[in-house]
C-alpha cells in the first residue's frame, strides 16, 4: 500500500464532498490534525501500515443497530481488539445488536461501508446515532480515523475530539469496556 507523507492542512481539492466537509469542520473548529492519503483501506491489516505512518492506532469503527433497527450505534475501538456483541449489549442495555445496513450508514453518517468514522457524526443532525467508545480509545492521547472516506486517515488529539468536536455536533460519548 502506498501512503503519502504527512500533511497538516486540508487537500486543495479533488476529494469527495463528505471528506472535504470533514476537513472544513475541523478547520472551522480549529482542531489541528495530521493526515495521510493512501489506497482504500478495506481491512484492518491495511490500517496497520497507516497506523505506523501516523504513529498512532487507527480505530476500528462498527456501525450497529438493535433488532428493530430503531437504535443506532457507532462503536469505536482499538483495531486489534476482538468484538463480542454479548459484552457490549449488556453494557448499553440493548439486546440483539447487529451490523446496520449500508443504507442506514449512508443516511445517518454520510459514510459508506469501510469508511465509518466518528467524523460522520457531523451528518447526524437528528442525533439518532449513539457514540460508543472503548475505554482504551477514550483514554488515549491520540485518535485515528478516516475523514469519512477510507482513502485518507487523520490523527487528532482525543481531547479535541471529546471537548470540541463532539460538543459541536451535540453528541455524547458512552465509554464501554470491551
Amino acid at each position: 500500500m502506498e501512503i503519502s507523507g504527512i500533511f497538516t492542512a486540508a487537500p486543495a481539492g479533488g476529494r469527495c464532498p463528505v471528506e472535504m466537509a470533514s476537513f472544513a469542520l475541523l478547520d472551522q473548529l480549529r482542531i489541528p490534525y495530521q493526515r495521510v492519503e493512501h489506497d482504500p483501506a478495506d481491512t484492518m491489516e491495511a490500517c496497520a501500515a497507516i497506523s505506523d505512518a501516523l504513529g498512532i492506532r487507527i480505530c476500528k469503527n462498527l456501525f450497529l443497530c438493535n433488532r428493530q433497527k430503531t437504535d443506532f450505534y457507532l462503536l469505536t475501538m482499538p483495531e486489534d481488539k476482538p468484538f463480542h456483541t454479548k459484552d457490549l449489549s449488556h453494557q448499553i442495555g440493548s439486546a440483539r445488536l447487529s451490523f446496520a445496513s449500508p443504507e442506514a450508514m449512508e443516511e445517518l453518517l454520510g459514510c459508506t461501508p469501510g469508511s465509518a468514522s466518528v467524523l460522520g457524526l457531523m451528518n447526524d443532525t437528528g442525533h439518532r446515532v449513539r457514540l460508543l467508545m472503548d475505554r482504551e480509545v477514550y483514554e488515549a492521547e491520540w485518535f485515528g480515523c478516516h475523514p469519512c472516506k477510507n482513502d485518507g486517515s487523520l490523527r487528532i488529539k482525543t481531547a479535541d475530539l471529546l471537548n470540541v468536536f463532539l460538543p459541536h455536533t451535540g453528541h455524547e460519548v458512552t465509554v464501554v469496556d470491551l
